[in-house]
């Protein structure tokens, strides 16, 4: 049996670390098990409890668990030896079964028990009987289970005293029966003549069990008898006149007393009534009596303390369990339908968090649909039927709203549900249904058409009480400003039960109904559509309320086909078949389409105004106090013109077709913000290219000293292309001032245009909540990068236009030209802070430090072109080193400001270069020389041992790069450095 289950320990399992919210309530009061459903396995006649069926069990039980046939009953406590082995001190049939006396605590944990997959009971507070736990039977504190026998009277909740009193009756009657099989013994009936009123504790007690014990005679012979019982039956006359008179006087029950003599009589003849002709007693194989007996004997397996838990000896205790088969005629496949059950009963009793419970009565369950598919017996069909209902009612009673009984924190007890649920619907439609068999040859998927039934049912269910929920939030806010129509509120909830459905519950179901959440999808669907037809046939213009829930159809309906299509991705029509559950609800696509042509037109002459506005603007500073040109000022006033006659417009769809609007609104401003920074130059257009180049000649800068009018060729023709590029057709510094102020004051408008946008949005018949919550579609995309980039070329252009442009005269025609330390930095510092004055009082003032960093990055970029690119007429020894540092110093002071200037940690950032190339001025030759060596030996590898390669200008400054190196070095009015020159590279003195 033990190959039927998992091997897995219910307290390490790996499919739930924490409990699900429990179902029902499986305990009760008295901490025994019960369940809320009924057993399937039939409900007796007879006035038996279960604590009554429990006993008779329990006896028979008992009386099963004989060695052999013959030998005494061997149901000892290692206590109770001593004196069953004293009566039969010489025999050869001992009464006592080593199988059944051998000690249970030494017992390891049994195979069957890892094979069931449940936890052991001692892994709680509470303990298994049989490792030393209180029997439960209310007789103080029981001793320590040694034996089965103690066991099994401790797991069926059957008193000392009562056990003991059994023992002794089935001892007095194996004594008396030796050699006879204990199917043939009816064992009520040798207990009624074995026990005696002095065996009870008092009379009251001896009356109650003889009446019990003749109720169970009247269910197995009269009630529920194995070979059905004719009215006319004289023994079975007998037998009730018997039981009626007991009832209002105990019964005389002496060996040699007549009425026991009439009452085995008419036992006997009853029980020995044989279809096969074979030995045996029916008393107790009839069903259900002995379906309900079995029951009892296999919930000895379960712990007494912990219902959710197998005791570790479950398999020795089944083995001796399944003993009492012949007696209840039993076999190995009712055995299975009982036992799946049993199991399943459990997890219902415990609340349903026993998932584990659940998981083994499914795969017992696949033992039973072996079974049913082996045999066509009618009784067993009867009894599997029933079974199977049970278990399917309940789990359909779930699944059937699987919403309203299932969360995200409970989805894996819902997929244990939805496999036992669909495992007992295959076998009954399958192997038991004749209409199934009948229509075999046809393609039936049970499972399939099962979870399209929950699918369509839990839906449709859920759908209603969001409709309900839906008109009960409609007429709460109906004293509100504009309370959503029911079928807005609707279509909301019905999107959200849709995403909740698609994430939560359809993967589970997807196992057995591949396209789970298009069916979901499509039901819901249906159920809104169906609503959604009564309004619009009803609708005769277009209200506000037509508008919201037009707009919020539109919406569900592409979620809900969304979901469909990537549902059906892998399906071989490409989700089509669902596709066609879900006819398209009514579109306003006409209307919306209108409204496109409106948006065309309205943007086409935006685009006209734009190009006449910006062919009248002058970009004169002098006019525009504000700091924004008129142009730009007209162009936002148009915008908001647009967006108001927009939002005026009666339509549906004011936030679907947003998008396009804005997108449009958004290409015209771009349009604007691109010609507005159209030909005013870049970084790149003000640079010098930088002169070929020279070497010194040694005591050059000392004959040419104060020759400032001896500029290089190369640096005057670069000049005069500088001033073509710079020419009357660019504008000057303030003009460009006043650009970058147009372009940052559209970058501010624009947040204010896209707020005024969400106002329209928020007082739109046609918007929810999440239309103006969310950003998508209602935003400037292109256009404040626009800005940025245009802003950026154009701080660009200014600072580079003042460094290399408007102070040329200052640092290209005097910096460093002869003496280093007769024409330094001071001419140029305060040529640049006048500029930066005039900046900082026209630029706008979140752009002013952009602009002056920018002025600053150029000084230092045009810094460093002097003393690496500045020409023949610029030479530097290394006693100018001092010079140079402190005119840098002088100019870094400049943007610094005492504090009042650009941070520290700007003005270093831009420093890095300048700071990592000075301190090659203070270097000697020779160690630039052996320094320039190794890093273009680096650089160009072995090629280079030959000859040194002329390094290429790349124009990024770098201590460790060789054309920097070089470039130091060309400037090094030094002898070595001269020959090194004309020696590696020939270059030449002068251009």
């Amino acid at each position: 049996m033990a190959h039927l289950f998992r091997d897995l320990s219910l307290g390490h399992s790996k499919r739930e670390p924490s409990k699900p919210t429990p179902l029902v309530t499986g305990n009760n009061n008295n901490g025994s098990f019960s369940s809320e459903l009924p057993s399937p396995l039939g409900q007796l006649d007879a006035q038996l409890t279960d604590s009554e069926l429990r006993l008779t069990a329990f006896e028979i039980f008992a009386a099963a668990c004989r060695t052999s046939a013959g030998k005494p009953l061997a149901i000892h406590t290692a206590a109770s030896l001593s004196h069953s082995e004293s009566m039969s001190n010489n025999s050869p049939n001992s009464p006592s079964s080593p199988a059944l006396q051998r000690s249970l605590t030494s017992a390891a944990a049994s195979k069957m028990k890892k094979a069931l997959g449940l936890r052991s009971p001692g892994s709680g507070s509470k303990k298994s009987p049989g490792s030393g736990s209180s029997s439960g039977s209310g007789q103080g504190k029981s001793k320590r289970p040694v034996t089965l026998g103690d066991l099994m009277r401790t797991q069926m909740r059957v008193p000392e005293t009562v056990d003991s009193r059994v023992r002794r009756a089935l001892l007095r009657i194996s004594a008396g029966q030796v050699g006879r099989r204990i199917e043939s013994v009816v064992v009520p009936l040798e207990l009624l003549q074995q026990l005696k009123s002095s065996d009870f504790a008092d009379p009251q007690e001896y009356e109650a069990w003889q009446k019990r014990t003749l109720r169970v005679l009247e269910a197995g012979l009269l009630l529920h008898p194995r070979i059905p019982l004719e009215k006319s039956n004289i023994s079975g006359q007998r037998l009730r006149q018997i039981i009626i008179g007991a009832y209002e006087r105990p019964l005389e029950t002496g060996r040699n007393n007549e009425s026991m003599q009439v009452l085995r009589s008419t036992v006997m003849s009853l029980a020995c009534r044989s279809i096969d002709g074979l030995e045996a007693c029916h008393w107790a194989d009839g069903i259900p009596l002995n379906l309900r007996l079995y029951e009892m004997l296999l919930e000895a397996c379960f712990d007494v303390n912990d219902e959710a838990s197998i005791i570790e000896e479950v398999e020795e205790l089944m083995e001796h369990i399944k003993k009492t088969w012949p007696i209840l005629g039993i076999n190995q496949m009712l055995h299975n339908v009982c036992f799946t059950w049993v199991l399943f009963n459990h997890f219902v009793g415990t609340g349903g968090v026993e998932m584990d419970l659940l998981y083994d009565a499914n795969n017992q369950l696949s033992e039973v649909a072996k079974d049913a598919k082996a045999t066509k017996d009618p009784e067993y069909a009867k009894i599997l039927s029933s079974t199977l209902s049970s278990i399917l009612g309940w789990a359909e009673k779930r699944l059937l709203a699987y919403h309203d009984t299932f969360n995200r924190s409970s989805i894996d007890m819902m997929q244990g549900i939805v496999s036992i649920g669909v495992s007992a619907a295959r076998i009954l439609v399958e192997d038991i249904s004749n209409e199934y068999r009948r229509r075999r040859r046809e393609n039936v998927d049970v499972a399939r058409s099962r979870i399209d039934t929950y699918i369509r049912s839990s839906l449709r269910t859920a759908f209603a009480q969001r409709m309900e929920k839906a008109d009960s939030s409609r007429r709460a806010s109906k004293n509100h400003t504009n309370p959503l129509p029911v079928l807005v509120i609707l279509a909301k909830d019905v999107g959200e039960l849709a995403i909740n459905e698609k994430h939560v519950f359809s993967p589970i179901l997807k196992r057995w109904h591949p396209f789970a959440a298009g069916v979901a999808v499509a039901t819901l669907h249906a159920c809104y559509g169906n609503e959604l037809k009564q309004f619009i046939s009803g609708l005769s213009e277009l209200t506000p309320d037509a508008v919201q829930i037009l707009r919020a159809a539109d919406k569900l309906e592409k979620d809900l086909v969304q979901i469909a299509v990537e549902d059906a991705v892998e399906s071989d029509d490409g989700g089509k078949a669902i596709i066609r559950e879900m006819p398209p609800y009514e579109a306003e696509a006409a209307i919306a389409n209108l409204v496109k042509i409106w948006i065309r037109m309205r943007i086409e002459r935006m685009k006209e105004w734009v190009d006449r506005n910006l062919q009248q603007e002058t970009w004169t500073p002098l006019e525009n106090k504000d700091g924004c040109a008129p142009s730009a000022v007209e162009v936002l006033r148009i915008i908001d013109e647009t967006l108001d006659a927009y939002f005026q417009l009666p339509i549906p769809m004011h936030p679907a077709l947003l998008p396009d609007l804005i997108t449009g609104l958004d290409k015209c401003l771009q349009y604007y913000v691109t010609k507005a920074k159209l030909g005013c130059g870049s970084r790149n257009s003000f640079i010098p290219t930088m002169p070929a180049l020279t070497r010194c000649t040694v005591e050059s800068k000392f004959q040419g000293f104060g020759k400032k009018k001896d500029k290089s060729p190369s640096i005057q023709k670069r000049n005069s292309q500088v001033a073509t590029v710079n020419g009357e057709n660019m504008f000057g510094v303030s003009q460009l001032c006043l650009r970058i102020n147009t372009l940052q004051q559209i970058h501010l408008q624009l947040e204010s245009v896209e707020k005024r946008i969400i106002t329209h949005l928020r007082n739109s018949e046609s918007a929810k909540t999440e239309d103006f919550s969310d950003s998508t579609g209602k935003t400037f995309d292109i256009t404040p990068s626009a800005c940025i980039e245009g802003i950026q070329q154009l701080c660009e252009a200014v600072a580079y236009k003042i460094v290399f442009h408007d102070l040329s005269h200052v640092l290209w025609d005097g910096l460093y030209i002869g003496d280093p330390s007769s024409s330094r930095i001071d001419p140029f510092v305060r040529e640049l802070e006048r500029n930066l004055l005039l900046i900082s009082e026209s630029v706008h003032e979140r752009v002013r430090t952009r602009i002056i960093t920018d002025i600053m990055r150029a000084s230092f970029d045009g810094f460093l072109l002097v003393l690496l690119a500045g020409g023949p007429s610029r030479a530097f020894s290394r006693q100018d080193s001092p010079v140079i540092e402190d005119d840098f110093k002088a100019l870094k002071d400049l943007f610094w400001a005492n504090g009042d200037g650009l941070p520290v940690e700007l003005i270093d950032k831009f420093s890095v270069t300048v700071r990592g190339i000075l301190p090659l001025f203070r270097a000697d030759t020779e160690s630039l020389i052996e320094r320039f060596r190794r890093v273009t030996l680096e650089a160009y590898g072995s090629s280079a041992r030959s000859r040194l390669p002329l390094p290429a200008t790349s124009g990024q400054w770098n201590p460790t790069e060789p054309n920097t190196l070089l470039r130091v070095l060309c400037y090094r009015n030094d002898e070595a450095a001269s020959k090194f020159l004309k020696k590696t590279y020939n270059l030449p003195k002068k251009l």
